[in-house]
């Protein structure tokens, strides 16, 4: 049976997209997973991510303002990121199940949309863990898109994992896919805010 990245994508996207909208003045300034950000950053990184990836869709990927935190972001960062979720659904709707090329400039080069949709996913997915737990919460992801993320991670190899993934910890046999997945990616299952340093917001 044939992964269907594109579904899958659309289902982590709008949990994040829930996540976010829990979220309210007093959370922007906690401390995520992604050590380098806070929340208020993880969404301005994802928000751009987004648009990065609709406009590769689109067959403009190769363009870095596409790839930039929309300026109007910080005013109000429910909204914008509303904004670029709706704004990469369509053209992965469109393009995302064909074997059309997506220049991907973070990736160094140029993927087959597939691959390209699966990137996409198990980046949203990993960081709708990150943006629950920092919440206090958990992801309402199904099964399937930690099985389809799980097998991503296992194929990314040990020299590529830098700047994007911490170091891997192999995972306990019996290990379900999110904590597998996690631990291959370099995050702790067992991460919590309370436990962290606020880092810097952007």
């Amino acid at each position: 049976m044939t992964t269907n990245y594109v579904e899958l994508d659309r289902i982590a996207a709008n949990e994040t997209l829930r996540l976010v909208r829990g979220a309210d003045d007093k959370d922007w300034e906690r401390p995520t997973p992604c050590s380098e950000w806070t929340l208020f950053g993880l969404v301005a990184h994802l928000t751009a991510l987004n648009h990065g990836f609709a406009a590769a869709a689109r067959g403009e990927g190769g363009l870095p303002a596409h790839w930039r935190t929309p300026e109007n972001f910080a005013a109000d960062p429910v909204g914008a990121y509303g904004a670029s979720v709706a704004a990469l659904l369509v053209p992965f709707a469109e393009h995302g199940g064909t074997e059309r090329e997506f220049v991907l400039p973070q990736l160094g080069g140029a993927f087959p949309g597939r691959a390209a949709v699966s990137f996409h996913l198990l980046d949203v997915a990993v960081h709708a863990w990150d943006l629950a737990v920092t919440l206090g919460t958990t992801p309402q992801l199904p099964p399937a898109v930690w099985e389809a993320v799980l097998r991503g991670a296992r194929r990314i190899p040990a020299e590529s994992r830098a700047p994007f993934f911490g170091p891997m910890t192999q995972p306990e046999p019996d290990a379900g896919p999110l904590t597998a997945t996690l631990e291959l990616l370099g995050r702790d299952p067992h991460w919590s805010p309370d436990d962290q340093e606020a880092p810097r917001s952007l």
